[in-house]
């Protein structure tokens, strides 16, 4: 089986991995932080936005179509902030170290009729930490951590594999 990777940033990165890990085609998810400035994970703030790493089968899923997955999930508008969760990491955002996805993903944006209103940043991945064991799959291991996605949101592509 072919596998791709692309990282996704859509706020608070729990939310995010708990509903892209039902998505049909995607593999894996991980918490992370993309293109900050550091390999750690404590100290100042180094400009990393929150993410999960999704690798994927893109036989049975495209990056357009896992865009348009990030968009039910997200206010594309929103600029540093979705729902609650306000600032710089909690930005929208596609990363890759793949030109293709990045252009895939920027085509997808162009075919919408609200374009030039999107504020998701899209760029290459230039760096990529694995956020520590506390935040792996946090919402699976404790479903009632607060969460900004309504349930029957977050849990649209569970209910499907069931």
């Amino acid at each position: 089986m072919r596998t791709e990777e692309i990282y996704l940033a859509g706020g608070c990165l729990w939310g995010v991995q708990e509903f892209f890990r039902y998505v049909p085609g995607v593999l894996k998810t991980e918490a992370g932080r993309a293109n900050g400035s550091s390999s750690a994970l404590s100290g100042p703030y180094d400009g990393y936005a929150e993410c999960v790493r999704t690798i994927f089968d893109p036989d049975q899923i495209t990056v357009g179509e896992l865009v348009a997955c990030l968009f039910e999930i997200i206010d594309p508008y929103s600029i540093d902030q979705q729902g609650p969760d306000i600032g710089k990491k909690y930005r929208s955002g596609i990363f890759s170290r793949s030109p293709q996805h990045l252009e895939q993903a920027k085509q997808f944006i162009q075919t919408r009729s609200d374009a030039k209103q999107i504020a998701i940043e899209l760029r290459p991945l230039t760096n990529y930490v694995r956020s520590d064991k506390e935040h792996q799959d946090r919402l699976n291991r404790d479903p009632e951590t607060p969460c900004h996605l309504p349930e029957e949101l977050l849990h649209r592509y569970k209910r499907k594999t069931e």
